[in-house]
């Protein structure tokens, strides 16, 4: 595998101008998965020690973090990002702050699950970003408070030890713990500014819940579907097709380039388990001009590459939600959506419920990554 990118260092003083010409970032390995600290999939900042500067919840914004030279309030500089104030040391003999002083940050993720890589981003804060961050997990049911997670009897795994950082870049960590987790505590060494934080990795749903539900989207990220592949995201992730509600905008769906040949664009997803699916929604909400013309749906129980047709080829409006009642249920692991000849959905949804065998092999996955 290749080494993860790694940056460290000030970036430039702002000069004018894109001020995202000299930002520093890579492709790194894990950012194909889900952002678990997703706030459409419910993440929030839930406390921080100190927000001096600018608020804890900018971390999760969805959008890249915004620069405005001329922004300032009555503390100082209004940055788009999680910044502390400067620490300082015990007195005038001992001016800096010790080795052990640090920022931190609490984070619930949207969907718990096993983390696969992070980023901790520092766009805008180049000669204020940390000197260093660390990333530590835990696992809790319920909704724990600040003061649950913060208790000493809580058990922290590191994800990301001490590791130092740069201003004004992408810093990429992979990360390989192996279990499931609901919650982090982010770091930085001594203070600073984060600008967003990125967590990605593959949903782990809480088996009971999904029992309790019966019949729910079989498909959903927060339901542990996933987008497997695509033969397309030039506009945008394919991962937005199973994203929690509506499509709000034309670009929170999923579009493909212009077809000048003679195939045509797919998505295949691998659903929560083994399923029973009795109802379908494929949706073109905002998407007028550019909706896909017509779609099929096929299904695969064990992903080995043998497809069954299950929605045969079919007209799709624009700016529409369609719906479908199949005439019986239809098992299977994995879901294939052929648009044709090209264009886009902006959600897929797929109704039933887990099969015994689904239910067993969920529940024992659970249990092994420690949920």
């Amino acid at each position: 595998m290749t080494a993860t990118p790694h940056f460290t260092g000030d970036a430039s003083p702002y000069g004018g101008g894109d001020p995202y010409a000299d930002y520093r970032t890579a492709d790194f390995p894990f950012t194909h998965l889900v952002d678990l600290a997703d706030r459409r999939l419910g993440a929030g900042v839930i406390a921080a020690n100190d927000e001096f500067f600018a608020e804890r919840e900018n971390l999760l914004k969805p959008e890249p973090a915004a620069f405005d030279p001329e922004r300032f309030g009555h503390k100082g500089k209004i940055m788009d990002g999680w910044e502390t104030r400067r620490r300082r040391g015990t007195g005038a003999a001992e001016p800096h702050p010790a080795d052990e002083d640090h920022d931190w940050a609490l984070v619930r993720l949207g969907a718990p699950g096993v983390v696969r890589g992070l980023v901790v981003d520092t766009a805008h804060f180049r000669g204020n970003y940390p000197q260093s961050v660390s990333v530590e997990a835990t696992s809790m049911p319920g909704s724990p408070s600040p003061e649950d997670l913060l208790a000493p009897d809580v058990k922290w795994t590191t994800l990301v030890p001490r590791t130092p950082v740069g201003g004004h870049a992408a810093n990429g960590f992979t990360v390989d713990a192996g279990q499931r987790f609901t919650h982090l505590r982010v770091n930085q060494h001594p203070d600073g500014g984060i600008a967003r934080l990125r967590v990605h990795g593959e949903v782990v749903p809480d088996p009971a819940w999904l029992a309790a539900l019966g019949t729910f989207d079989l498909a959903a990220l927060e339901n542990g579907g996933q987008v497997e592949d695509a033969s397309d995201r030039f506009y945008s992730p394919a991962t937005n097709t199973i994203a929690p509600g509506r499509s709000r905008k034309m670009d929170d769906g999923w579009e493909t380039r212009r077809r000048r040949d003679k195939g045509n664009d797919w998505i295949r997803y691998r659903l929560a388990a083994q399923s029973e699916i009795r109802a379908v929604e494929i949706d073109t909400a905002y998407l007028k001009g550019n909706a896909a013309g017509w779609a099929t749906l096929s299904v695969s129980d064990g992903g080995s590459g043998d497809w069954t047709e299950v929605l045969p080829r079919t007209r799709l409006q624009p700016d529409t939600n369609h719906r479908f009642v199949l005439p019986e249920p239809v098992r299977g692991t994995h879901i294939r959506i052929d648009i044709f000849p090209d264009g886009g959905i902006s959600r897929l949804r797929l109704f039933g419920s887990l099969t015994g065998q689904g239910a067993a092999r969920l529940a024992a996955r659970h249990e092994e990554l420690g949920g």
